[in-house]
Formats: C-alpha cells, sequence, structure tokens
C-alpha cells in the first residue's frame, strides 16, 4: 500500500474532495485523522480518528495538528464566494482570509516542527485553478484566497526543501460536490447554471472528487518525493483556453 503506516490529517473530510481525499488515503493504508465542521458527515468514512473541527478556531486547529503529528497534512477546508469586487464585501474577504487561507496557515505551522524533527513530510493544500493561474467570472474573493494558498504554498516549499518536507497545492477546475450543486441552485435555473458550467470545460463535462483524490494521493505519498513547490492543475484543460 502507498501509504502505509503514514499518519495523514484532513480538513474538511465529510464530504466532496476531503472526502474521496480521505477514502483514498484510507484505502492506501493511511492512519487518517479525518475533521469536519460537521462532524455527523464524517459517519461511515473509517478513519482512524474522525471528530468535528472549526478550522477557523486557531487554537482547535493547531492543538489538533499537533495532536495527530501528521507526516502528510490535507488542507481542504474552503468557501466559494461570488461576485465582483463592486459587491465584495468587508465581512465576505474577512471570511475567505480566515477559512481559505489562515487555516491553511495555522494548521501547517502547527505540523511543520514534527516534520521537521522528523525529517520528513508532505504537505498538500488545495488551491483552485481559478487563483493566479485563470480568472473565472464573478469569482473576486474566492480567486483572491486561491491565489494566495498557491503563494503560501510556493514560500512553505522553498523554506523547508532541505529538511525533507515537500509542499504542493492542487487547483481543481469545476468539481462535482455538494457544495457545486448548492451554488447551481443558488442561481435560480440549475440547468443553464449547470450548462454554462459545462461549456466552459474543454472536456465537456465536470470533474470528478476521486480524480483529485488520485492527484492528492499521489502528492502525499513518495512517489512524488522530487515535486514540491507546485501549482498542480486538473481542471478539465479550462485554463489552456
Amino acid at each position: 500500500m502507498r501509504l502505509q503506516g503514514k499518519k495523514a490529517f484532513i480538513t474538511a473530510a465529510g464530504q466532496g474532495i476531503g472526502r474521496a481525499i480521505a477514502e483514498a488515503y484510507i484505502a492506501e493504508g493511511a492512519i487518517v485523522t479525518a475533521t469536519d465542521l460537521n462532524g455527523d458527515l464524517l459517519t461511515g468514512i473509517g478513519a482512524a480518528h474522525a471528530f468535528a473541527l472549526d478550522v477557523t478556531d486557531k487554537a482547535a486547529l493547531q492543538s489538533a495538528v499537533t495532536a495527530a503529528a501528521p507526516d502528510i497534512l490535507v488542507n481542504c477546508a474552503g468557501f466559494v464566494h461570488a461576485g465582483s469586487i463592486a459587491e465584495a464585501t468587508d465581512p465576505e474577504f474577512d471570511f475567505a482570509m480566515n477559512l481559505n487561507v489562515r487555516s491553511q496557515f495555522h494548521s501547517m505551522q502547527a505540523a511543520l516542527p514534527g516534520m521537521v524533527e522528523r525529517g520528513t513530510g508532505a504537505i498538500v493544500n488545495i488551491a483552485s485553478v481559478a487563483s493566479s493561474i485563470i480568472a473565472a467570472p464573478n469569482r473576486f474573493i474566492y480567486g483572491m484566497s486561491k491565489a494566495a494558498i498557491i503563494g503560501m504554498t510556493k514560500s512553505v516549499a522553498l523554506d523547508y526543501v532541505a529538511r525533507g518536507i515537500r509542499c504542493n497545492c492542487i487547483c481543481p477546475g469545476t468539481i462535482e460536490s455538494p457544495s457545486l450543486q448548492d451554488r447551481l441552485r443558488a442561481t435560480g435555473d440549475y440547468d443553464a447554471a449547470r450548462a454554462a458550467f459545462v461549456a466552459r470545460q474543454p472536456m465537456g463535462r465536470i470533474g470528478q472528487p476521486p480524480e483529485i483524490a488520485a492527484l492528492a494521493l499521489y502528492l502525499g505519498s513518495d512517489e512524488s518525493s522530487f515535486t514540491t513547490g507546485q501549482a498542480h492543475v486538473i481542471d478539465g484543460g479550462w485554463a489552456t483556453g
């Protein structure tokens, strides 16, 4: 098994991309700590440890990460804000920074000392192709926050590359998830919104969580031992347009 005996800490593991990653890691022998804001979503996940966790609570998050002492840290928690700069509000901006960015900052800060002590570690951050890679319409706050994740990833990778620690991020395109379903329904015309999302994918379809999990499995495993500091785009060809 590719992750046999490795300890992994995963946020937002209750559904969507996070759950797919957790299930893939468990299947490959990892000792997984799975967390989610809604603990009920973790039912049946099969993780060694599963519990509710608000990643915007710095003290609780860092305590949980330190206790887990992960060999692999996977930061999945995030929220998609809609709107251009004209509609953006300070509270929305602050929320995005706290959830999408600061939670990853705080979890990495807590995981790194143990990784340094052991001389090994892999960090996988979930960013987005809608970031510094490509602009998406009406995603001002979201794109800003995901671009920040790419910047953090590269900085950590450089600072810790000589200490046996790798840090990469995954930049998905549109992926099937409960969050996507909520956003499509919120438009008021589900079918038209879904058709528009599909149309912008050159492959002609929306991605699936297991496809992202496969990349996260590679980046968390020793198979990617020569890879760090990269923003890995997995978007059905969207960014090539």
